[in-house]
């Protein structure tokens, strides 16, 4: 039996041939830890959990009497950028890092986060069914109404590591970029080549807007009906965040009132929706299965992160990136990386 014990719930993982645990393993190689599974149920963690010395958390939501049965933990780690199927205000008050994958996959949701901009502004999937069913001469008509990307206004919400790799691509396009971020000083927006922006006039100017919060108590339902009633009736609204901070009963009012002309999301309120959701009937709505962040090098780059954060930390150094660091002082771990990573509790 290893020294170090790493339980995780079974399941969560694309199915493989062979070790389903080989990416994560390989940076645990230099320590004497090995990964036990157990039922992915709130119960059979529970009875688990006491001699747990860290978590892979993955396939189902963590509790706070889940992180209150484990006894020795020393950190939580998950392989997503979002940690909302975490409790980490109890993962906190018990003093355990919570370590996510924030800049493993930042290039595959700003392609996406692009796709759906050019596909909805475009009519792209409407299009398509016209050839499909025979309706060629509708196409040409429908893109009449259809301004030139060129010269439209692009605005963010949150203006972190994806809204800038978005920003990126944008310019390419001739977009105007405007962002609003309450957590970035005016600079650091402007470094990018973005205008800084209020709320109300990202939302006023944009022809679309695109939404790059994470899911946290404080951002639950950020966008609402009365924000969505001052975008512009020809603005499309591009989500590849989480759903949740969309109040999604005032989106299907914008769309269906046409207070918006569209929307890209990758993300929902409710996943996967109910067949019985407006949403899906929309024309003028793309939509994708929260899938922005995958592609091949997806899966082995989010696994091989989530070995070596356990390994530093069980390791007994800090981890890379902690979404709540003020636990690290007092942590037992040793800080350990001499130059500025730009990035999570070490930058």
């Amino acid at each position: 039996m290893a020294a170090l014990r790493i339980l995780t719930p079974a399941g969560g993982l694309p199915t493989s041939s062979g070790d389903v645990y080989g990416y994560e393993k390989e940076a645990l190689q230099s320590i004497d830890a090995e990964i036990v599974e157990c039922p992915a149920t709130e119960d059979a963690f529970i009875r688990a959990a006491a001699d747990a010395d860290a978590v892979y958390a993955k396939g189902m939501k963590f509790t706070a009497a889940m992180i209150n049965a484990l006894d020795r933990c020393k950190v939580i780690t998950l392989g997503s950028v979002g940690v909302d199927y975490v409790d980490v205000a109890a993962a906190t008050a018990r003093g355990i890092p919570v370590t996510n994958c924030p800049d493993t996959f930042i290039e595959e949701v700003a392609d996406h986060a692009m796709m759906l901009l050019l596909a909805t502004h475009r009519r792209a999937i409407e299009q398509d069914r016209m050839v499909r069913e025979g309706r060629w001469g509708e196409g040409r008509p429908q893109l009449y109404e259809v301004p030139r990307l060129m010269g439209m206004t692009l605005g963010f919400i949150a203006f972190g590591r994806v809204a800038r790799a978005v920003a990126k691509r944008a310019r390419a396009f001739g977009l105007h970029l405007i962002a609003f971020d309450p957590y970035l000083d005016e600079l650091a927006i402007a470094e990018s080549g973005v205008e800084p922006a209020s709320l109300s006039e990202v939302l006023s100017r944009s022809d679309f807007v695109s939404m790059h919060l994470p899911a946290t108590p404080e951002t639950l339902g950020f966008l609402k009906e009365q924000h969505l009633r001052q975008m512009k009736p020809s603005a499309i609204f591009i989500n590849t965040g989480r759903g949740p901070t969309v109040d999604e009963a005032a989106l299907i009012k914008a769309l269906e009132q046409k207070w918006i002309a569209g929307a890209g999301l990758d993300v929902l309120a409710i996943e996967p929706p109910h067949p019985s959701n407006p949403i899906l009937k929309m024309p003028h709505v793309i939509l994708s299965p929260h899938n922005a962040s995958a592609s091949a090098r997806f899966d082995p780059a989010r696994r091989r992160r989530v070995g070596q954060e356990l390994a530093l930390v069980l390791g007994g150094r800090w981890p890379m990136s902690c979404v709540n660091p003020t636990v690290l002082p007092t942590s037992g771990l040793r800080r350990w990386q001499p130059i500025a990573m730009d990035r999570g509790p070490n930058s």
